[in-house]
């Protein structure tokens, strides 16, 4: 499967090449075959970074007037100035929002009381529109939606890694848009862990889910704006589906930046992920959601901390300072876990005394997540053999994108061996990506 999924990557990249100049210049007049990047002004000389909605703020919501419109968003749609676009978009009675695309954890964090929920759907106290649940009730928006919007707004935040089922449900609209062929403006943020830096590997064929949905690395360097652009350009939808995408880019944004250094503010993406600094840590420590351990759920620090009650960690920890992972350092810890109100699943050994691993990075610059993560697992598989165990029907391989990681595993191997096997991999998604980025 390996072989297919590198194959197919190569053959976009020859299509890719047809579309574009073999330096990533566009040809056709400088657009995309199926998609536009709205032209913006220079800004440059101001220096500050300026999201897609702080564009579309100063275009004085052009595009949207006069129109009735359909949102895909969540709470990180914020402006410079911290304020939400459905906050904004109060302000202008000519643009017409009828409905609220729901993705998974909702339009609002789950301790914001502005959402009024109605029957099976909810309702809007700001605009009166219609909530409609993609997530668990629709999947795609239902018929009666698309038949009365003249084009759908997609913003929020993505994480800068793929586990999120968000990329999964921008897809599903994009399906739905194309075939009531409605027009659809993504605002572009940042990715908020650098757009410079790839790693992971990407999902073979019979891995793929709605939490590695299309292929991309774990770590995939590119933005909301630039995952859009290849889907669409690609036909990476159903049946090779195309939509009229419009993305309202970002400025001043370099691909080198870490979200601190944007100055912009931070809503949180998900529950759990309240702050930047822990993005980082979770493009590689989200996989051990796969596996029978506490991942911080029910502390203060999410995804830095692993343990579980049975988990023995002086062994544990001399084998992680053993291996010198750069960036980041080890600590024992002892924790008792406590469901919170903010996240409706109770955490694994909930208000149990738990022995676990604190990770502290030290240097995010060289910090290497994934290759934490999966050192981490591989090493507690070989010690704890009796105790550690996958979740089950093997969930780690949708997370991870393949079944590699719990294959080496149980083979006893070196976790020096797997960075090896997707390296190949990001080399060829690194080439077959330059046509779409935005940003250089």
């Amino acid at each position: 499967m390996i072989r297919l999924n590198i194959s197919f990557l190569l053959l976009s990249l020859f299509y890719a090449s047809k579309i574009f100049g073999n330096d990533g210049a566009l040809t056709k007049k400088n657009k995309y075959e199926h998609s536009n990047i709205v032209d913006i002004p220079d800004l440059s000389f101001v220096g500050k970074v300026y999201t897609g909605l702080d564009i579309l703020e100063q275009m004085d919501f052009n595009p949207l007037r006069n129109k009735s419109i359909a949102v895909l968003t969540n709470q990180s749609a914020v402006n410079r100035n911290d304020k939400h676009l459905l906050d904004i978009l109060i302000k202008y009675p000519d643009i017409k929002v009828k409905y609220l695309l729901s993705m998974e954890h909702g339009i609002w964090s789950t301790n914001d009381k502005r959402s009024k929920m109605v029957g099976r759907d909810g309702l809007s106290p700001i605009h009166k529109a219609q909530i409609i649940d993609l997530y668990k009730t629709y999947l795609h928006p239902p018929s009666w939606v698309m038949n009365n919007v003249d084009l759908i707004l997609v913003d929020y935040q993505d994480t800068g890694s793929r586990y999120t089922t968000y990329t999964a449900t921008l897809s599903k609209v994009f399906e739905s848009a194309s075939d009531y062929e409605v027009p659809v403006f993504v605002i572009d943020r940042p990715n908020p862990i650098r757009g410079d830096l790839i790693s992971g590997p990407i999902p073979r064929l019979e891995f793929q889910s709605f939490e590695s949905y299309h292929l991309f690395p774990i770590r995939h360097g590119l933005t909301i704006g630039e995952m859009a652009l290849i889907i669409n350009e690609m036909g990476w939808i159903k049946d090779l589906k195309r939509i009229n995408l419009n993305i309202i880019p970002m400025a001043n944004w370099k691909r080198e930046m870490w979200f601190e250094d944007t100055q912009l503010p931070w809503r949180s993406i998900t529950p759990h992920l309240e702050t930047p600094s822990s993005l980082l840590a979770y493009s590689g420590m989200d996989l051990f959601r796969g596996t029978n351990l506490n991942i911080g759920f029910g502390t203060g620090a999410p995804y830095m901390i692993i343990g579980s009650p049975w988990l023995s960690t002086s062994y544990l920890l001399r084998k992680l300072k053993e291996q010198d992972l750069p960036g980041v350092i080890f600590k024992e810890i002892e924790y008792r876990p406590s469901g919170s109100t903010y996240y409706k699943r109770i955490p694994k050994f909930d208000n149990l005394k738990c022995s676990g691993i604190e990770l502290k990075i030290i240097d995010q610059n060289i910090f290497k997540p994934i290759e934490t993560a999966t050192s981490m697992l591989i090493f507690i598989d070989q010690l704890f053999p009796r105790q550690f165990q996958w979740e089950e029907n093997n969930y780690i391989d949708k997370l991870f994108g393949s079944n590699e990681l719990r294959i080496l595993a149980s083979q006893k191997k070196n976790p020096d061996h797997l960075p090896v096997l997707w390296s190949k991999e990001v080399y060829k998604f690194n080439e077959f990506r330059q046509p779409f980025l935005i940003y250089k």
